[in-house]
């Protein structure tokens, strides 16, 4: 989906001459179609976690209107589940590790989705600092699942995930979507509760499972 310069505007409640400014400084991923600049609605999510712009309650990515029931974070996490010490020296063992524990169905092709995952950090991490990555891809993976995953790892070891602020990554938010809105609602609350400091103090300390659980709504609830 693509969004105008005013949309923008709205989604980080910033002026349109502040967005040009970014524009201009080449800030913000943007493309010129027709003279007129138009922002991929999913670059710009991933931009905006990466660089903790918090959007706008104004903004809304959610059509009202629309039958498709969006996905709460809480319950993506239930889903996918939470995981201690997972293993890997590197990025692509990390990522090698994570798909062999996904609660995905057995004719799921593991390899492929792990393939893809590389690729993904090859166009840019999907670190947002603070030593926390979530890996993803750009468009959602259309795969035979129930519901929508997240997965909550926290690392053996802290491995470089060429993150902006240079700090290594020890937790990693890993999202399976089965829609582009579903996509950007799980994007876009996993980085509104990036900067709740009790979420962030209770996944530096790999609190148990009860506890983030129990954080993790009460943040989301305050998003709601």
């Amino acid at each position: 989906m693509l969004i105008t310069v005013k949309e923008i505007a709205l989604m980080f409640d910033v002026s349109e001459n502040e967005v040009y400014r970014w524009i201009k400084q080449k800030e913000i991923p943007c493309h010129k179609i027709n003279e007129q600049y138009r922002f991929n609605q999913t670059e710009i999510m991933e931009w905006a976690a990466t660089h903790h712009k918090k959007t706008s309650a104004l903004f809304s990515a959610e059509n009202k209107n629309d039958e498709e029931i969006l996905p709460l974070l809480i319950d993506a996490v239930k889903e996918g589940g939470i995981f201690y010490n997972v293993k890997g020296n590197s990025q692509a063992e990390v990522l090698k590790s994570i798909v062999e524990l996904l609660n995905i169905p057995e004719d799921v092709d593991r390899d492929f989705l792990y393939q893809i995952l590389l690729a993904r950090e090859e166009l840019g991490s999907t670190a947002v600092g603070n030593g926390i990555a979530i890996p993803h891809v750009r468009n959602p993976i259309v795969l035979q699942i129930d519901n929508p995953i997240v997965m909550l790892c926290f690392l053996e070891h802290p491995i470089d995930f060429n993150a902006l602020d240079e700090k290594p990554v020890n937790t990693l938010f890993v999202m399976i979507s089965k829609t582009v809105r579903g996509h950007l609602r799980l994007l876009s609350r996993i980085a509104s509760i990036l900067h709740d400091q009790n979420i962030t103090t209770a996944l530096s300390h790999h609190e148990s499972p009860e506890i983030l659980l129990s954080l993790l709504q009460k943040a989301e609830e305050s998003i709601q």
